[in-house]
């Protein structure tokens, strides 16, 4: 019995040295473009939603601050030697007095700069992994404050649920209650820098969506019904400098099932929203059968933040 006691605690001290944070994939269902200020940020209003899939962060006790990466899209990550989730342990450390002496290994799953926000989860990650490793007790909206320093959406990374995102992403209210929805996500193997696509826009200006005062999406044909006045105004600037959006989107919109094909973010990745997980899986199959070299995932919406639903800890 004491054998078993003494395993158990060490067991339980492992647990407490080590923890694991998913970083969901960020789609933003529509980005509207509404303003811009002095400094040169844009004002946005976007409906921002997180998939069940992602990147991982796990972060270890150690004597010094480290990153390893791993994953199918770690090599694009070569040669970073100072990168969001590095940032983010640096600032977190800084803020809270104390030295940045954690063992970080990020399991990157999600493509680079494609408009999903994997830095951006993958900071937010970070930053709620080591709060808990370091024992800091920092609420959540401390967190996304702190957040806002290193990028523009890791406050709504953060905060993990469905969300209505407005002025350059540091104002934050829950979303409309959704339906079950499913997304096709797909990227065609190319990177595209968000602030090129800016630099490359021209100045206009939408008007917020007729939507942002709902309390709810009562089914996905509505859902997709509103989305369709309300559309990505970085959509055409990112098909000019990126041609192959346009060829996924229209590869998406031929799909049976698809209610709408659209960009999310700056690009390149794109969505196709679904109504149930049958025929997003079955169209996933379908892409890949004839598009073998694109990053293709069918997944379902997270409804409450990725802590919630997807992180573990102490594995």
């Amino acid at each position: 019995m004491e054998r078993g006691g003494e395993e158990s605690d060490r067991n339980a001290q492992d647990a407490a040295d080590r923890f694991i944070q998913a970083a969901p994939a960020k789609v933003n269902l529509s980005l509207q473009i509404i303003g811009k200020r002095r400094d040169g940020y844009h004002l946005l209003d976007s409906l921002v939603v997180f998939a069940a899939v992602g990147d991982d962060v796990l972060v270890r006790r150690a004597a010094r601050l480290s990153l390893a990466v791993r994953g199918p899209f770690a090599d694009s990550l070569t040669g970073q030697s100072d990168n969001l989730v590095l940032r983010a342990a640096r600032l977190l450390a800084e803020v809270a007095g104390r030295a940045p002496q954690a063992a970080i290994e990020l399991e990157k799953r999600l493509p680079v700069a494609a408009g999903i926000g994997g830095g951006s989860a993958d900071a937010a990650a970070t930053l709620l992994a080591l709060n808990r490793l370091w024992r800091l007790d920092y609420s959540l909206e401390s967190l996304m404050d702190l957040g806002a320093a290193l990028g523009a959406d890791v406050p709504v990374c953060l905060y993990g649920r469905p969300a209505v995102m407005r002025g350059i992403g540091e104002e934050i209210r829950p979303a409309p209650a959704l339906p079950p929805v499913w997304l096709l996500l797909v990227n065609p193997a190319v990177g595209l820098a968000t602030a090129s696509v800016f630099r490359a826009r021209p100045a206009l200006f939408s008007s917020p969506p007729r939507w942002r005062e709902l309390d709810a999406f009562d089914s996905v044909a509505a859902l997709a019904d509103c989305l369709a006045d309300a559309g990505n105004d970085l959509e055409a600037t990112a098909a000019s400098l990126c041609p192959e959006i346009d060829e996924v989107l229209s590869a998406l919109a031929s799909l049976s099932g698809c209610e709408l094909a659209r960009m999310s973010g700056s690009g390149a990745t794109c969505f196709g929203l679904f109504g149930a997980a049958e025929p997003a899986q079955l169209a996933a199959a379908a892409l890949r059968s004839i598009r073998p070299n694109w990053w293709v995932q069918a997944t379902p919406l997270l409804t409450s933040r990725d802590s919630d639903c997807l992180s573990q800890s102490g594995r």
